[in-house]
């Protein structure tokens, strides 16, 4: 039986095979694909996740964490695990990236960060996987053998290859600092929805099965720093102070100081947009996905800024600078 077969088969029953129609919802950048699905004036969303190249069960673990968290997640109607079918409720097709503009981004921003401070309060972590040193340094090991490797045909000379492993190290070491919380590792523009309606409801909250627990500030450099939506430092700075500001009302465990709390921000964004440049570069030549390059430069920019203002950070400036001139 053919893939469509079997999903049609399973949606039959599960529909009580009531009429539907189904169209293309989304792709993203793992081996999910999603359908809308529309029968008796009811809008849902099939995640198709073969389970040869995809596990579910993680997806509907962390959306029932959420859901009891209070975020505006999809609600899993049905899901078949063995075969990686699920049946969803529907948080509409505008995405953040889709909806944002100088006129509203100060007020979607402030629910994307009142969101994201009740599920670093309220979402439980005890089930997550820790993200540990040696994960973390997995990541950043992405950006020597994608990026720099394949998608620049560099190879680094043992100089550059030691300082690179002592800037690592040194970010590494940040990192573990900091205080850990439940982190959905790609809280941005492309996996937040805007929903109309009743207050509260922005954003739906999309892509969080890789959650993990570790770094209070991953997810803020998600949101404010985007590969995909780039805006003015000044606002960016704007809106931190003001997530900082109500992290501390609510008991996270950010610093005191917004000097040192912005450090973590910057050198957290650091081991991130490494981690992106080999990631955007894999998605192209593994996968095929070649519109991922067109947010490298926007990646370069925030990692060549963020290691200008820190001495211990300036060799990876030259790198950078070297590969990619301004």
């Amino acid at each position: 039986m053919t893939r469509e077969l079997q999903i049609a088969a399973w949606l039959n029953n599960v529909l009580n095979n009531q009429e539907y129609t189904i169209n293309p919802a989304s792709s993203d950048a793992s081996f999910r694909s999603y359908s809308r699905v529309i029968s008796n004036n009811q809008s849902y969303i099939l995640m198709d996740a073969s389970p040869d190249k995809e596990n579910s069960k993680p997806f509907v673990e962390i959306a029932n964490i959420l859901l009891k968290a209070g975020l505006n997640v999809p609600k899993i109607y049905e899901a078949n695990l063995k075969e990686g079918i699920l049946l969803l409720s529907d948080l509409g097709n505008k995405t953040y990236l889709e909806q944002l503009n100088h006129q509203n981004v100060s007020s979607l921003y402030k629910d994307a960060y009142l969101a994201l401070i009740k599920m670093q309060k309220n979402a439980e972590t005890h089930s997550l996987k820790v993200y540990d040193g040696s994960l973390l340094r997995q990541e950043l090991q992405l950006f020597s053998d994608w990026y720099l490797k394949f998608h620049k045909s560099y190879e680094m000379n043992n100089l550059e290859k030691n300082t690179l492993d002592s800037i690592f190290d040194l970010l590494v070491k940040n990192i573990q600092s900091h205080a850990q919380v439940f982190v959905h590792r790609d809280f941005h523009s492309r996996n937040l929805m805007f929903c109309d309606g009743a207050p509260g409801e922005n954003p739906g909250i999309l892509d969080f099965q890789d959650a993990v627990k570790g770094s209070i500030v991953y997810d803020v450099v998600s949101l404010f720093k985007d590969a995909y939506i780039v805006w003015d430092e000044t606002e960016i700075m704007d809106w931190l102070i003001r997530y900082w500001e109500l992290a501390k009302k609510n008991g996270l465990k950010v610093h005191e100081d917004f000097a040192e709390f912005y450090r973590d921000f910057e050198w957290m964004g650091v081991q991130r947009h490494l981690k992106v440049l080999g990631i955007f570069a894999r998605l192209n030549y593994r996968d095929h996905k070649a519109n991922f390059l067109n947010d490298l430069p926007s990646v370069e920019n925030y990692l060549r800024r963020a290691c200008e203002r820190y001495r211990d950070l300036h060799p990876l400036v030259k790198l950078i600078n070297k590969l990619s001139p301004i």
